[in-house]
Order: C-alpha cells, then sequence, then structure tokens
C-alpha cells in the first residue's frame, strides 16, 4: 500500500482503511514481529497543543518498533510566528525521518507535507484526528468482527472528531450518524464531502438536531463540549448541550452495546460516569489502540 503522508481520512479508500486496521491489530498481538520495523528511524513529534493520549502512545509506540522519537513543544507560540513553518519542516527534515505534528490549522499539516520531502502525520487539527479515527475503528473491528453494516452514532459538537468519524466511517462500510444542538453541527464542506464517500461505498450519514436520532445503533460516541466553548459562558454550553447527554436511558433508547469517547471524559457532562464505567466503554481500548494504529502508519511510512 502507498502512502506518502497520514494528514486527512478522506485520503484513503476502503483498502488502505483496511490494511491498516488489519496490520494494526496484527501489531498489537505479534509485537515481536515488528519490534525492529522502525530501528534506525528518527521521528520528530511537534506539538501546538498540549496532549496526554497523543503524545504518550506516539513516543511509546514508536520505541517499540525500534525507532526514536523527540518531543517538540512550542514554546515559542504557534508555527509560522518564530519562522515560515516551511522553514521548520525543512529544517526537521534534515534530522528526522518522519514529523508527527499536533497543531491548531490543517494548512500548516499541508505546508509542512509541501516543503518537509518526509512523511507528515496528521496527530490532530482544526478539521481532523484521523489517527484517532483509526484506532476507533480498529476498536470497533475487534469488538464487533466487522465493520460493513455497523451503526454508529456520534452526539455532540461537529468537530475535527466527528469529522474524522463521518469522513472514514463510511468508508469502511459503517453507517454513521451525527447528532448536534443547532447551530453546532458539523460544516457543510465536510457534510458534502462525507455524503459522497457514503454514496461511493454504500454506506448511509445521517446528520441531525434530533436526539430522537439515535434509535438503532450499536455504538454511541460522544466528546466534550466545553472545548468549544472557548468563547462562551460555560453555563450557556451547559444548557445548550445537556439534552444531548450519553446516560443509560439514552443508551438504552438506542439498544447500543458500546460507549466510545476519545477522552479526556467530562463525566456528569456529555456522558454520565455510569455509563462511562460501564462495561459497554470501549473508551480505554480506544486509548490503547491509539498505539496500535498510529505504529501501523508509521510502519507503512517508514519500514524498509
Amino acid at each position: 500500500m502507498s502512502m506518502q503522508h497520514f494528514l486527512a481520512d478522506s485520503d484513503f479508500d476502503n483498502t488502505q482503511l483496511t490494511q491498516l486496521i488489519t496490520q494494526a491489530i496484527d501489531i498489537k498481538n505479534n509485537l515481536p514481529k515488528y519490534q525492529n520495523a522502525l530501528a534506525g528511524k528518527t521521528v520528530a513529534m511537534l506539538f501546538e497543543k498540549p496532549s496526554l493520549r497523543t503524545h504518550v502512545s506516539f513516543d511509546f509506540g514508536i520505541n517499540k518498533l525500534g525507532g526514536h522519537s523527540l518531543y517538540l513543544g512550542q514554546q515559542n507560540g504557534q508555527l509560522g510566528e518564530r519562522e515560515r513553518v516551511k522553514d521548520v519542516a525543512k529544517n526537521l527534515a534534515c534530522w528526522s525521518d518522519a514529523i508527527v505534528a499536533r497543531v491548531f490549522k490543517q494548512s500548516v499539516l499541508d505546508e509542512m507535507a509541501e516543503h518537509a520531502g518526509i512523511p507528515v502525520i496528521n496527530a490532530l487539527s482544526d478539521l481532523y484526528h484521523p489517527c484517532q479515527a483509526l484506532a476507533d475503528y480498529m476498536a470497533l473491528t475487534e469488538t464487533f468482527g466487522q465493520l460493513n453494516g455497523l451503526n454508529l452514532c456520534y452526539i455532540g459538537d461537529g468537530n475535527n472528531v466527528s469529522n474524522s468519524l463521518m469522513l472514514m466511517g463510511p468508508v469502511l462500510g459503517v453507517n454513521v450518524t451525527v447528532i448536534s444542538p443547532v447551530g453546532y453541527e458539523p460544516c457543510a464542506k465536510m457534510v458534502d464531502k462525507a455524503q459522497a464517500l457514503a454514496k461511493a461505498n454504500g454506506s448511509t450519514l445521517t446528520i441531525t438536531t434530533d436526539i430522537n436520532a439515535a434509535a438503532e445503533q450499536q455504538v454511541i460516541y460522544t466528546d466534550t463540549w466545553i472545548s468549544m466553548g472557548d468563547n462562551t459562558k460555560v453555563e450557556q454550553i451547559l444548557q445548550t448541550f445537556m439534552p444531548y447527554q450519553v446516560n443509560k436511558t439514552l443508551m438504552e433508547k438506542a439498544g447500543a452495546s458500546a460507549l466510545m469517547h476519545c477522552q479526556p471524559a467530562h463525566l456528569e457532562q456529555e456522558v454520565t460516569t455510569e455509563v462511562f464505567d460501564s462495561d459497554k466503554s470501549l473508551a480505554f481500548l480506544q486509548a490503547e489502540n491509539r498505539m496500535w494504529a498510529q505504529n501501523s502508519v508509521l510502519v507503512n511510512l517508514l519500514a524498509d
């Protein structure tokens, strides 16, 4: 499978994504086979935004494959302020074999990929979170056996996580429903792109503000509300989103057997403690699989 970068979910077809997930499961179950896959390789990890799961899973994962990583926080502000993004990319390419970047703007990643001359991996941007989505669909493959025909419902803010879920899912045969409060729906451009992918792959995408659409769903997925409240009072966000809380009643009405959350979770806000801590929760399987899914991407991009 030929890949130059891992930037956006919509860049990949069913065969490529399925191969990445299959390989991720194989790395997870047969790590000794891959322990030298990145021997002699160095990866620069450039983070504009703070992180727990992304930072640790990349760092430990690269080490498990025999490679070396270096974490670069942005004490000097956002990329492009101190020096051009183009120059940062070219400098890092002098010393490293790949760049992992967690950024505020997707345009920064695109510019890096254009000028670096080495693979660039999106560890989160304003538009996409493809490493998270790949880990999520890996977790669902392990849990349900197959993805084709699976019904997944994302409830909450239309953000980078929901974008990635609705772009990657339909390509893998998953029927995705996104339910958001009025004014917090996914952007039209992303919806149009995801609808086209769903149509091309024989799956469905439903975008709605009606919480009652969370019916006949095997999987309910939610994410934090508060991160979108930077310019809005927390009280207003809570009032708007509380009818969209994932709780035991909603899970039962949906008929869902799995709860997903990319974390950090704000318990008793987007999800109740009871549901998050229940045996239906896949949150920590998702977290573990971040490492294995990312390792699959790294092996594909870097292994000799």
